[in-house]
């Protein structure tokens, strides 16, 4: 069996470059509860962005909420106005798409954005919604029983964790 190594330092550097592609001056960020949100975080700063970055939970659009309940992950932060804004939407790891359905649910509970794109660390493949990133700073395949997560140190950089499902 072979180990995945990533090093989640370097593809920060390939969606760095990918979110400045994508990027205009009405653009804001938004990160998904806990790595999507150190993305946007990280980002936001090293962009030069106006304002804030937006932090943004699955928990409560989940299709599986009554299995998991709340996650301790942390809660929707949106310091803008949600209407006819721009969003990027960043998570850690792309999967199956739920958590993106969910997000983008939660989203427009606090109102209409003009447009939203997907950038992703990792996109794993293995969709089971029709959801892609609009970036992914790499592909890879895992096993299905294998997750794969971001973490960061206390100096802010960041390094994956694989564990077994």
């Amino acid at each position: 069996m072979s180990v995945l190594t990533l090093d989640a330092e370097a593809l920060y550097g390939e969606l760095l470059r990918g979110v400045r592609g994508l990027c205009t001056a009405e653009t804001r960020l938004v990160g998904v509860t806990s790595g999507g949100a150190w993305l946007a975080e990280r980002l936001q700063r090293e962009l030069k962005l106006e304002g804030e970055h937006g932090t943004i939970s699955s928990a409560m659009h989940r299709d599986d909420f009554a299995q998991r309940g709340l996650a301790s992950g942390g809660q929707t932060v949106l310091p803008f106005d949600v209407n006819a804004a721009q969003i990027i939407i960043l998570d850690d790891v792309l999967y199956t798409g739920r958590t993106i359905r969910a997000v983008i649910n939660e989203l427009f509970d606090y109102g209409r954005p003009a447009s939203i794109q997907l950038a992703v660390l990792v996109d794993r493949g293995g969709r089971e919604l029709p959801i892609q990133a609009d970036f992914a700073a790499a592909r890879v395949a895992l096993p299905t029983n294998q997750l794969l997560e971001l973490a960061r140190d206390a100096d802010d950089r960041f390094h994956f964790r694989v564990e077994a499902a």
